[in-house]
């Protein structure tokens, strides 16, 4: 996987328009002079964690003697349902929001810095086909997209709407598909081989 497919499939797991309605939500409650830092400490917060589970991929891999094969056959079927979650949600699908300013918890984690993107930067080091500086970048790429897109979050919210929104997110979800199932067979072709 090059660069910029790396970075494409993280900005599609990172889902911000699909996240962008609950970040509306939580920073209500935040005075609207303080919204901006807020967003911003957590956006760095959530990059920071990212940045770091980047790094210490391999070394989780290896501690757990996982091979490359196996992850990206994980990976292929953990996104394929995050993908699937993304076109069809459940209904009345509802975030819990702790009251006051938030701090990590929900937006750091695991709304930018989920479950799914760890993963995904797991299935990335362990792949071998690139090195931490051109992963770095995909990440820095797709998180600063992403970063952009919520830092305009009402400006967003405001041009596209709740359908436009909705829709935006059932694309995202198809793209993310389709990258998934090419992960799974990535991952069960390199296993054939062997």
């Amino acid at each position: 996987m090059d660069v910029l497919s790396a970075a494409i499939m993280l900005f599609l797991i990172m889902d911000p328009l699909g996240n962008l309605p609950i970040f509306v939500s939580v920073l209500k409650s935040v005075p609207e002079e303080r919204r901006t830092r807020v967003l911003v400490r957590e956006l760095l917060l959530a990059y920071g964690i990212m940045v770091g589970f980047l790094f210490a991929g391999r070394s989780v891999l290896s501690f757990l003697h996982l091979r490359q094969e196996s992850v990206s056959i994980s990976g292929g079927i953990i996104l394929f349902i995050i993908a699937i979650r993304m076109i069809f949600p459940r209904p009345g699908r509802s975030e819990e929001v702790p009251d006051g300013e938030p701090f990590i918890v929900p937006l750091a984690i695991p709304m930018v810095a989920g479950p799914s993107v760890l993963a995904a930067l797991l299935l990335l080091t362990s792949s071998g086909t690139g090195t931490y500086v051109h992963w770095l970048g995909a990440l820095t790429g797709a998180w600063l997209v992403s970063a952009v897109i919520l830092l305009m979050s009402n400006t967003v919210y405001r041009v596209l709407g709740k359908r436009g929104l909705i829709a935006m997110e059932r694309l995202m979800g198809m793209v993310l598909v389709m990258l998934s199932v090419q992960m799974f067979l990535d991952g069960v072709i390199a296993y054939m081989g062997r």
